[in-house]
């Protein structure tokens, strides 16, 4: 039986990112994949839950996650093609994506092969899925799974990572996305996800409010780009931090993957911290702990903008950056 902290479900794709030459360089990616490989990276054991192409692009996907210590719950290759984005990068280096996800091979799942995956791994603490997962066109794959997993008394985190460009229906999207969010325990937005969420609430700090009272979520997580960011908690504490440090800025692909990956890692207990419980958030009274959580998640965002595409840090990684203490956080309510 498989043995993993995190079981991830989504999407796995290459990204196709345009050169100022016009040629594309590709990329492995994806949200949920980049997720998967940042967590494993920081010595957190997880298990990828979607299947892999069996075509090239696919085995390449596949390779890389156990190559960095992540594990496949479908360890069968499937004959639909692997997705693929192309990613334009703009002046401040923020990615603006098409995508290319019709018949191919990570929605070649079901929601009752999602929860027979999950309940094959033993040791299994948290679920996590996120961005092309939540469209519409999916519901009936992961609503399910999530409930399922909910329900089995796992934690469930959220990365709501939205892109309008991969739907036709706007609001079925937010519906998608609102009705996603009622089962996390934990969830992780940026400004512009809120934006295009909540529209009319131009306030990312009120729009992520607003989660708390849509969701039973006791955490959520709010990524401001080069503001930094915050972690918020159900109860009124909160806690914003910044990395004051001068970055090599290259893009911001797969930034906020690895923010949540090693806010993630230090809520387990990974490098860092002894674990935390999500949906008990009266149990930690440690505000250090906490801080230091935000501190190896934006340790982690920082590391991957200074590469080209997301190329996740390890723990050793991270630590290196951490001891720079160019991060900077401060509690308030």
């Amino acid at each position: 039986m498989l043995k993993a902290r995190i079981a991830t479900a989504g999407e796995a794709l290459i990204d196709l990112v345009a050169e100022a030459d016009g040629r594309l360089r590709p990329c492995m990616g994806g949200a949920v994949y980049n997720l998967s490989r940042a967590l494993a990276r920081q010595a957190v054991s997880t298990c990828c839950l979607n299947p892999f192409s069996k075509d090239r692009l696919g085995q390449l996907l596949a390779r890389q996650l156990q190559e960095d210590g992540g594990h496949l719950a479908q360890s069968q290759a499937v004959g639909e093609p692997s997705a693929l984005a192309v990613v334009a990068i703009d002046s401040d280096g923020q990615p603006q994506y098409s995508f290319y996800r019709e018949g191919v091979a990570d929605r070649a799942i079901t929601s009752t092969t999602l929860i027979a995956n999950t309940q094959s791994i033993s040791e299994l603490e948290l679920v996590a899925i996120g961005c092309l997962a939540l469209a519409p066109e999916d519901q009936e794959i992961y609503h399910p799974w999530l409930e399922s997993s909910r329900k089995a008394g796992l934690g469930v985190v959220i990365d709501i990572n939205m892109r309008p460009a991969v739907v036709s229906n706007p609001k079925a999207y937010r519906a998608s996305v609102l009705q996603a969010i009622t089962m996390a325990d934990l969830l992780k937005a940026s400004d512009d996800d809120l934006e295009f969420l909540f529209d009319g609430i131009s306030d990312p700090l009120q729009a992520a409010q607003a989660l708390f009272e849509l969701s039973p979520a006791q955490w959520v997580a709010l990524t401001l780009g080069s503001e930094g960011a915050y972690l918020l908690a159900r109860d009124g504490r909160a806690w914003h931090g910044k990395d004051h440090a001068s970055l090599n800025l290259v893009d911001t692909v797969g930034a906020g993957d690895c923010f949540l990956a090693g806010l993630l890692c230090a809520l387990l207990g990974t490098t860092l911290q002894q674990s935390i419980v999500l949906a008990a958030p009266s149990s930690m009274t440690n505000e250090t702990r906490l801080e230091a959580a935000l501190v190896q998640a934006i340790a982690s965002a920082s590391y991957c903008i200074q590469r080209a595409g997301c190329e996740p840090a390890d723990s050793q990684q991270i630590l290196a950056h951490l001891g720079l203490e160019t991060i900077k956080v401060r509690a308030f309510s």
